[in-house]
């Protein structure tokens, strides 16, 4: 056979051979863009540690939620050994790989290696949810290397920074809360689906004058039922964007029993996909069952 033909024929195998290379690996490209792979959905990060309102019980069951019905990824941190030990939340260098980062803490006193975590976390200007007792979620002792933490909730959220600071207190446990959706913010994507007014069995947080910030946008307020002193209303929930350029969500409801209620459970389901950037669910899922008891503090 003359060589010249022989070439040909090696000539063709060839540029069939890369033909088919080619169009595999294009293939294989339309495969990945069209079914993204587990870890490229967003990740939530949960951390817990409140004493006294189960919120590593309530917490779990909604991250749970959100990763069988809504598709995201999460991981929830608790104190160790149990919800009284203040020094300690192992699984924090987590946060470095968060996409959004929910705190529901109260009085914890960690140690710096700790500590630097969260404050990586905020400085990175990635968004921030928060519940009920994160407005004093450290309580570090006056003069302590770590006292300027006793602010996390002003810093991070746009609340009182501390109990017992700028009036922030409650009004007594006896009380319930009625809540209603602020009319200006009916329309934000948040209160989607959430009913116009509710009753929830937290006692209100007196956060007014001075907080939140006079650019947060109020989304529900809450009127004190059956309260221990004079009351006035307080707003219960609202976005921010804090100093660090976050966005922002907090509410200060998370009594156990008020995440039974479906507006609140709604309203953080929306919340968590707003501050991801991700539209709101069109559809929801149904009511999730969370039934956790109110322990309060127990030793």
């Amino acid at each position: 056979m003359p060589i010249q033909v022989k070439r040909k024929r090696l000539d063709l195998r060839w540029i069939t051979g890369l033909f088919l290379l080619v169009l595999a690996g294009l293939s294989a490209a339309f495969v990945t863009r069209q079914q993204p792979t587990q870890k490229q959905q967003p990740l939530v990060v949960f951390v817990t540690g409140d004493h006294e309102y189960s919120g590593e019980q309530t917490l779990p069951l909604l991250a749970a939620e959100l990763e069988k019905n809504y598709g995201l990824r999460t991981k929830v941190l608790k104190a160790s050994p149990n919800q009284n030990a203040e020094q300690n939340i192992p699984g924090l260098e987590a946060l470095a790989q968060a996409d959004m980062a929910v705190f529901f803490l109260r009085w914890r006193q960690l140690p710096p290696d700790q500590l630097k975590h969260i404050d990586a976390y905020l400085n990175s200007g990635k968004p921030v949810m928060g519940f009920r007792t994160s407005t004093h979620a450290f309580n570090f002792p006056k003069g302590h290397e770590s006292e300027v933490w006793n602010a996390f909730g002003e810093r991070a959220f746009g609340t009182p920074p501390g109990w017992g600071r700028a009036g922030h207190t409650h009004y007594g446990h006896e009380s319930t809360t009625d809540v209603t959706i602020i009319p200006e913010a009916a329309k934000h994507p948040i209160l989607t689906g959430v009913a116009p007014a509710f009753h929830v069995p937290s006692w209100l947080y007196r956060v007014r004058p001075d907080y939140p910030p006079k650019d947060a946008t109020l989304l529900l307020m809450g009127k004190s039922v059956n309260p221990d002193k004079a009351a006035i209303e307080n707003p219960v929930a609202w976005t921010w964007k804090n100093k660090h350029g976050a966005k922002v969500f907090f509410t200060t409801l998370g009594h156990p029993e008020d995440f039974k209620d479906e507006s609140l459970q709604r309203m953080t389901v929306n919340a968590i996909h707003w501050l991801l950037d991700k539209p709101v669910p069109k559809k929801w899922k149904g009511k999730i069952d969370i039934d956790v008891p109110y322990r309060g503090i127990v030793k």
